[in-house]
This record gives C-alpha cells, structure tokens and sequence, in this order.
C-alpha cells in the first residue's frame, strides 16, 4: 500500500485538521470589484476526470472498481481541500451496499467504508467495518493498517501492536516496523521508536527518487516521536527533511504546530500561504496572529502593552468561529470538533474554562498525544488541579509517555 494511503489514514485527526462538518461563514461583501474574495480550488468536483467518475458509477452502481475509485477520488478532496462535504460524496459513492449485510459487500468496499468513516470520526463505524472485512480477507493490509491506525487514535496501543504485527504477515514489513516503532514512541521507548525507524529510512529502496513519500511518512514520524521525547532541535529537522521532499497538508499542519509551540509563530502565515482554507489552516492562522499580537516585549515600556491583530487575522478568525457556531447547530457534531474548538477557546479567545469543557468532551473520542496537549495545556490555563490529576490518570490508563504535557503537569 502507499504511504499517501496511510497519510489519509493517520492525518485525517490533526488536519485538522479533522474538519467534517465544514459550515460556511457569513457573507463578506467586497470593497470593490478587483477584490478577489475566495479563490476556488481548480481540482474541485467539476474536474473532466470526476465528472468522468460520476457518470461511469450512474452507469454501474455496483461495480467494485468504479465506486471505489470514486470514493477515493472524493475523499482526497475532502482532505485536500478541508471540506466535509466531499467525504460524504465518498459515502454516497458506496451507497449501493448500504443496505447489504457486511457479509455480503466486497471486502475492498468495507475498508474504503472505514476508510471515510474514520475521516468523520466515526472510529467505532469504522472499526466494525474493518473487523468484517478481515473476518473474510485476513490477508487485507490495508484493513489492518487502518485498523492500527483507529486503535491508535483511541489510546488502544496493546490491540493496535496486534494489528501491526498482522499487518506484517499481511504486507510489506516496513509498514509494519514503522507502525510498531510508532506505538513504541507513544510509549516512551523513544530511543528505540527511533532506531527503528532511522533505520527504515537507510533500507537501500527508498534511497530510489520514486520512494520519496514513503520517505517523508517516516520522517514526519520520526519529527513526531522528537517531540515526544522534547527534543525540539532533533523535531525539527525531520520536519523540515520531510517538507523538503513534499508539502503535504498533514506534514504542513504539524510543522505549524510545532512553531507555536517553539515561540515561532511569526513563520506560520508563509507557511500555510498555499493551504485550502480549511477549519484547521484558518486555526492556525488565527493561533499564530493572537500569539503575534501576545508575544512577550523586551521593551519595559511596552511591557504592559498588547497591540491590535490586522484586518486579515481578524477575518480569519470571525471566519472559523462563525463556521464552529454554524457546525455546533447540527445534532451529535459537538463531538467531532472539539478538539479545534478547545483550541480555538484557549488561543484565540482565551477561555481557559470553555477549553477545558471541550478538551474533555473530545478526549472521549480520540487520544492522540495532541488531544491530551491540549486537555492538559486547558488545564494548566484554568489552573484546575483535579483536571491535572485526570491527565495524568488518562495518560497512565493508555500508556503514554509525552514530554510536552509532562512539563505543564
């Protein structure tokens, strides 16, 4: 399988990002007529090729090949361009066995299923599908690796090892090296998490110029597990080796993190100059603009002073808080965006107390080490020992080891 597969898999959370239920803000009404408001993306669904798709599944609903395709096709979309709506076309392309049981509907169409389902953060709809369709193709890599991923996602680290080692038995064993050294870093084992995976990435194949993505997936790992180790100087040059091979919207979105967190976020603007505007790009814009606007002075007269953010990063973030007010109307979102939510109330409106609410709620669901970040980071702000106390217990309860959430408790 390719690694661009395993980013779909593993990057929908972060990206962000992790933006379904999109909602579009009010309308802004240009100054003059060379204003340019929004541009449109040009790969979005009016394209000749998913026109193409569109008509062939009109024509055969039901074949495997063309719905799959089309699933894909529109899931990529939603990833690239951060809008729901897009997945749920993904959806609607599997319709045709919607009403069959899994036992009955192609293996390959059950992990496209899980597939989209896990971008919607339903992990439990995906786990299910994925379960049956290894139940009939236990041979399946790719349900295996989606399933390590989801056990992963939701703090499961000892049945996500299983899934990894079946994985291997399943697949190429790099894949499943690179997953279990992944779940070894969560862990704490951050020597040997990597190790493990410096050592995938001098295999004498993906020197090859056509293995740069497998490539740049393992360093985004690698920049990943530095961080849980707090060692930012060694993070960030596997982040910027990885952005050197490609830009993606995961390695991009996570490199904009970490200069938050470095004190940095004056980088971020040119960073995601190029991004889709997405709920989680205009986060970030919108973190990174309040913490310009905050960033200590060395000017003892200016000390006490805190300036006005421009125009542009005031839009911005009008802009997400008017889609999180328009997603908070639909029944059973509130969940699924909590996250974003959580950080948009602790940096951009500084409200440790609503933060802290919804960093709660969202640790239900996921428990990646960015959602106890923020748990604990919420906690700290609010100054609420007894939600201290529920990180450390969460993280004991899962087995996590992370360095940055370590030094706020």
């Amino acid at each position: 399988m390719s690694s661009a597969a395993w980013r779909v898999v593993r990057g929908m959370v972060l990206v962000v990002a992790a933006t379904a239920g999109i909602a579009f803000a009010a309308p802004r009404v240009p100054s003059n007529d060379d204003e340019i408001v929004e541009t449109l993306p040009l790969v979005a669904g009016w394209s000749r090729n998913e026109r193409g798709l569109r008509q062939a599944l009109a024509r055969s609903p039901r074949d495997e090949r063309v719905a799959i395709a089309a699933a894909r096709a529109y899931l990529e979309l939603a990833r690239a361009q951060g809008d729901a709506r897009y997945a749920g076309y993904a959806m609607g392309a599997l319709a045709a066995w919607e009403p069959a049981a899994a036992a009955t509907t192609p293996p390959d169409v059950l992990v496209m299923r899980a597939t989209v389902a896990q971008f919607l953060h339903d992990f439990d709809g995906a786990e299910a599908s994925l379960k049956s369709a290894l139940a009939r193709q236990p041979s399946h890599a790719q349900a295996w690796i989606t399933l390590a991923t989801i056990l992963r996602v939701r703090g499961r680290y000892a049945e996500s090892d299983d899934a990894c080692r079946a994985l291997g038995r399943a697949g190429p064993a790099l894949y499943a090296s690179a997953c279990l050294a992944e779940n070894a870093g969560l862990r704490g084992d951050h020597r040997a998490a990597r190790d493990a995976l410096q050592t995938l990435l001098r295999q004498p194949q993906l020197q090859d110029a056509g293995q740069g993505a497998t490539r740049q997936w393992l360093l985004t790992t690698v920049a990943e597990v530095e961080e849980l180790a707090g060692r930012p100087a060694a993070a960030e040059a596997a982040y910027r080796e990885a952005l050197g091979i490609e830009r993606t919207g995961y390695d991009v979105l996570a490199y904009s993190d970490f200069l938050i967190s470095q004190n940095r976020a004056g980088e971020v603007p040119a960073l995601l100059k190029a991004e889709a505007r997405s709920d989680a790009v205009l986060l970030r814009l919108a973190i990174a603009a309040e913490r310009q606007v905050r960033r200590p002075s060395t000017s003892p007269s200016a000390a006490s002073s805190v300036s006005k953010p421009d125009a542009s990063a005031r839009r911005d973030a009008d802009e997400l808080q008017a889609r999180f007010q328009a997603s908070a109307e639909r029944p059973g979102a509130a969940a699924l965006h909590a996250r974003e939510q959580a950080m948009f109330a602790l940096d951009v409106q500084g409200d440790a107390a609503r933060a802290l609410a919804l960093a709660r709620l969202n640790v239900q669901l996921q428990r990646e080490p960015v959602d106890l970040l923020v748990l604990a980071r919420a906690a700290a702000a609010a100054n609420d020992d007894a939600a201290r106390r529920e990180v450390k217990a969460l993280m004991q309860q899962i087995g996590l080891r992370d360095a940055r959430i370590a030094a706020l408790l």
